[in-house]
């Protein structure tokens, strides 16, 4: 018996074809190519079936499906404010504006207007860095893993950088502060245990070689009962008693105190900046609410140490990072306007009322739940929330299918829709997946 797989088309003949035809005359050949080997591909895996649909027909439903972009928008109804698989922190409609303006056409990135000579990307952002924290001085890279890298190599490079046991964390992505602090060139020297570090932990462990005492807030857990940690502003004072520096990586980047609505326990930067560290170190699109960057403060000689170091160049930011972030940090000259306008700020401050509203909108069942901080920020930290519950687990798989996609949280056979993170302009598309 003949396998029929022999007798598929060949990629040419399906090309030839009166309907394939058409597709090339629409789109780019590579692109339709592509479909074309794909369309056949699947036949042969098939067992060599021809398409149910007929070939001209397969081959557009693969067009179609490779057409569309890998990243696409998509609606967060999972009630985790900072998503990392979601992208984090969404832009603020300033920031929005602003990186827009920029990506239009050419930006004065390196140019120094005034004097009509090259300037530095780095004086775009430091000013309002300076001004929101009390810094001396501060500089802007691509993310916070990188700005630690940098400034461990600026500051501890080719010597040994103290740290606790319990401070050696994991961040998102399997990347491990250990792991970071070799790739600097500086020598991890470990103090204390894994609960318990105390100030003449650190004290035995120095030597000639010592260069750098670094403290790492613990963002994403949480060590309790039998503890004892040394409190940042007493190692920076040890640090610098001994002629060493010290960095901070806070992480998340509080710039307001949030407390009144009930999170607590994450230090704001002005307050680590207090602290008198050398270095500060945090993101820009967790608590900050902006776009993606890893932003250093800190004294000016520190600073200057950065800017001179070679990896600064391998994570400098780009254009649109600096416009989205200057953006963001001018709206926390006004701290209500900015809990308004960013929408990290205004989805962990929202009325519960409004929340409910929202909820009872998408129909179900209205349910009290808990909707979390997210992006390592704030562990352990529940708000309480409403939840549209539907009781259909497949619902989870068509509302993913929507045009934008919506994400939802499953819990046992039930789908559930947190409306903290539904934004009220998207209530209708959401309401209209469900009922299609």
């Amino acid at each position: 018996m003949t396998d029929p797989r022999r007798q598929l088309p060949s990629i040419d003949a399906l090309l030839a074809g009166p309907g394939v035809a058409r597709l090339l005359a629409e789109h780019p050949r590579g692109l339709v190519v592509k479909a074309a080997r794909e369309t056949v591909d699947a036949a042969r895996v098939n067992g060599g079936v021809t398409p149910s649909e007929g070939w001209d027909a397969a081959v557009e439903a693969a067009v179609a499906r490779l057409a569309v972009p890998s990243l696409a928008p998509v609606i967060n109804a999972t009630g985790v404010v900072l998503h990392t698989n979601l992208g984090r922190a969404p832009l603020c409609g300033a920031a929005i504006a602003a990186l827009t303006s920029v990506a239009r056409g050419y930006a004065a990135l390196e140019y120094d207007l005034g004097r009509g000579t090259r300037g530095s990307r780095d004086a775009h952002c430091r000013d309002l860095l300076v001004e929101l924290t009390g810094a001396a001085d501060a500089l802007v890279v691509n993310n916070a893993a990188g700005a630690v890298l940098l400034a461990l190599s600026a500051l501890a490079r080719d010597g040994e950088a103290v740290v606790s046991r319990g401070e050696l964390v994991e961040i998102g992505g399997s990347f491990r502060i250990p792991d970071i602090m070799a790739r600097s060139g500086a020598r991890v020297v470990e103090v204390g245990t894994t609960n318990r570090t105390h100030p003449n932990d650190y004290d035995r462990a120095l030597t000639p070689n010592s260069k750098l005492l670094l403290k790492v807030h613990r963002s994403n857990f949480q060590v309790t009962g039998f503890t004892a940690d040394v409190a940042v502003v007493e190692l920076a004072e040890m640090a610098h008693a001994r002629g060493l520096s010290c960095l901070y990586d806070l992480g998340s980047g509080l710039l307001v105190d949030l407390s009144q609505w009930g999170l607590t326990g994450e230090p704001t930067v002005p307050e680590a900046v207090a602290t008198r560290a050398d270095l500060v170190a945090f993101s820009g699109d967790k608590l900050l609410g902006g776009p993606q960057a890893g932003i250093l403060v800190g004294s000016e000689q520190a600073i200057a140490a950065c800017r001179a170091d070679p990896i600064a160049r391998t994570v400098r930011a780009d254009k649109l990072t600096l416009a989205a972030l200057e953006a963001t940090l001018a709206l926390y000259r006004e701290p209500e306007r900015a809990r308004r306008e960013i929408p990290v700020l205004r989805m962990l401050t929202e009325d519960l009322t409004t929340i409910k509203t929202r909820a009872q909108a998408l129909g179900g069942q209205l349910i009290e739940g808990d909707s979390e901080v997210g992006g390592g920020s704030f562990p352990g930290a529940k708000l309480k929330t409403w939840l549209a519950g539907f009781p259909d687990e497949r619902l989870a798989e068509k509302l993913r299918g929507n045009d934008p996609p919506i994400i939802a949280r499953v819990a046992g056979s039930r789908v559930l829709l947190d409306a903290r993170t539904i934004f009220p302009e998207q209530v209708d598309t959401v309401v209209a997946a469900l009922r299609g």
